[in-house]
């Protein structure tokens, strides 16, 4: 898995960057970026604070197929885990209905 910060929708709020527990992510130019993407442990922790959804993982080929996206969104109360492959999206996972003791 590899992170992106989409520098288009960042909005340098420092949310990203406080919840990293690695501190891989940097501020430059009022825009956040992965110091290092390599050592990302994958653990979601900045995505589930970005407000501004301009944070993605891409998934390897091992795990989710060439080119598979996975992303996060929210909704007002609903949070979902997107897979996308171009501009199609392939499944919709509402995080809200996951079992926390079953993962």
């Amino acid at each position: 898995m590899s992170i992106k910060i989409n520098q288009d929708k960042c909005i340098g709020c420092r949310k990203c960057i406080e919840a990293c527990p690695g501190n891989l992510i940097k501020l430059d130019n009022k825009k956040a970026f992965i110091k290092r993407e390599r050592d990302c442990w994958g653990c979601t922790s900045c995505l589930k604070e970005c407000k501004a959804q301009a944070i993605e993982f891409f998934l390897g080929a091992d795990v989710g197929g060439r080119g598979t996206i996975l992303t996060f969104k929210e909704e007002g109360p609903i949070k979902h885990w997107i897979f996308s492959k171009g501009e199609k999206e392939i499944r919709t996972i509402d995080i809200n209905s996951l079992e926390s003791n079953k993962y």
